[in-house]
């Protein structure tokens, strides 16, 4: 209990310093907000309209009733005007500033959500649209504030950069910058061994332990977990955690990790793991997964065909990880399957030339080297994603989110077709030196710096309106930005083109990401 109430604490705490930052820089005409994470394209006024959030109204404008934005207005109707921050503020005189603040007549009373497109996706997944646009008191909207998305999704982001705006004053007084804001949304997978939310979610299973309680194998969890009754997912620890992740437009993703890390389906299956030989005899030890016998295939197949039941994304991640090949060296079964496929050899599994599920793939490259990786893989047609230098357990003196803020995975000198192969970047944090009372603070802020960078280098150029304007990078997405991928607000295409952006006058900031 008291656990549980420290880490609402500091939770709190630091919600209350991000928006007490936030609104402080927003106060400043002259400066750009800190937004997490920060929109690709964004303009700053010093003039401010009053919030008074007793009566402040979120209203829908969608083609039908969606379940997803109720919930989530809900939730930012809180999220948006958070009272406790203003008292933090006095425990020091010294520990913020909050400048003299008298409401005036300009008061915003609601917010217009727009969604263009049907309420229809039901699960978050890879190709969802996230692009939004935020005005708050802009030149075609005075005194108003809307937003304007293509799905739910886009209008799910707005909401967040919305609530991240607001700057409390006094009681249920609050203010916000006059402000445009266009962006596409940030993807980014998110990979722990336990469960956590954020944009995407891995669950993992690993050596140590097999907490899925399956129910076509139920002794993978009896005799391969922690323990059986209470370190365990079943089937409605599952549908808790996707239904909360869908609230929220996350991805929960599956990792089976195979063919290693898998001793702990052997204490209830042990036929699957390969037995290890030493002068000709069984030495009672246990390698990774056998494949030479069809048995393993079948459970395979029948294990993943349930998983692919129980979690709605359209991926699931077979892992591959430290394959090791100790045991397959001297299981004689195996050497006889490397005559046999002459292809094979004991190595790291060339699994790209091996398998025929092109079509379906997405390769996850984490191998140091992983420039010479990236290359080969796009120069073969696969879809990307990097996690190489963003592994968040690996702890460096001073700050570290230099290195994870200046990592390019377009840096390998492919192709502009192989740059487009590149979907992304996956944030690992494994867990050997983590547990509750460090995982917030090491996994928070270092991903707030790796999804929310600007652009290391402007590489694309795209035409628009006559005009040449760089295209936008990003590590989550780092397709090129071309102008009809933007939401159509108030009846004309609003796209990355600064001379579409209305003039900002004297004292407003533009910042443009890439």
């Amino acid at each position: 209990y008291l656990k549980l109430c420290f880490r609402y604490i500091i939770i709190l705490f630091i919600i209350c310093i991000l928006n007490e930052v936030n609104s402080e820089i927003q106060n400043d005409g002259t400066t750009k907000a800190h937004l997490v994470p920060y929109p690709q394209q964004i303009v700053t006024y010093p003039t401010q309209l009053t919030i008074d959030s007793k009566n402040f109204k979120f209203v829908t404008k969608t083609k039908q009733k969606c379940d997803l934005l109720d919930e989530a207005i809900k939730r930012y109707q809180k999220l948006s005007f958070i009272n406790g921050c203003y008292h933090l503020n006095h425990l020091s005189e010294n520990t913020f500033k909050t400048d003299y603040f008298e409401p005036n007549e300009d008061y915003l009373t609601n917010i217009t959500i727009e969604v263009k497109g049907d309420c229809i996706d039901e699960w978050p997944h890879l190709h969802m649209d996230e692009m939004y646009t935020l005005r708050i008191d802009t030149e075609d909207f005075p005194k108003q504030a809307v937003i304007f998305a293509n799905t739910i999704w886009g209008a799910l982001r707005a909401l967040e950069t919305f609530s991240q705006l607001t700057h409390h004053k006094s009681d249920t007084i609050y203010a916000i910058n006059s402000t445009l804001i266009l962006d596409k949304g940030a993807k980014c997978i998110y990979e722990y061994r336990m469960i956590f939310y954020l944009q995407e979610v891995t669950v993992y299973l690993d050596d140590q332990s097999f907490p899925y309680v399956s129910e076509k194998f139920p002794e993978l969890s009896e005799k391969g977990s922690y323990n059986p009754k209470t370190h365990v997912y079943n089937t409605q620890d599952i549908e808790n955690v996707i239904t909360f992740a869908r609230m929220r437009g996350i991805r929960v993703i599956v990792e089976l990790d195979s063919p290693s890390h898998s001793l702990s389906w052997g204490k209830g299956y042990p036929k699957l793991l390969t037995e290890c030989y030493s002068g000709g005899q069984p030495t009672g030890q246990m390698g990774a997964l056998d494949p030479s016998r069809n048995s393993t295939f079948e459970f395979l197949n029948s294990l993943f065909t349930e998983i692919a039941h129980k979690f709605p994304d359209q991926y699931i991640h077979i892992g591959g990880d430290e394959v090791n090949t100790t045991c397959w060296k001297t299981n004689p079964d195996i050497h006889s399957l490397i005559v046999y496929y002459k292809g094979l050899n004991y190595s790291q599994p060339n699994i790209p030339s091996f398998t025929n599920c092109r079509l379906l793939s997405v390769i996850n490259v984490w191998k140091e080297n992983y420039n010479k990786e990236l290359y080969n893989l796009t120069k073969l047609n696969y879809p990307v994603i990097l996690s190489s230098c963003w592994y968040l357990n690996k702890i460096s003196y001073g700050y570290d989110w230099f290195q994870y803020y200046g990592c390019d995975p377009q840096n390998f000198n492919g192709t502009e077709q192989q740059n487009k192969l590149v979907l992304g970047g996956q944030v690992s944090m494994w867990g050997e030196w983590v547990d509750a009372s460090n995982f917030m603070t090491r996994t928070w802020f270092a991903t707030g710096s790796i999804c929310g960078r600007e652009a290391v280098e402007c590489k694309e150029f795209v035409e628009c309106n006559g005009s040449s304007v760089s295209a936008t990078g990003s590590i989550c997405g780092r397709e090129a930005v071309e102008c009809k991928e933007f939401v159509e607000c108030n009846g004309s295409s609003v796209s990355v083109c600064a001379q579409q952006m209305p003039d900002v006058g004297q004292g407003a900031k533009t910042s443009t990401r890439g």
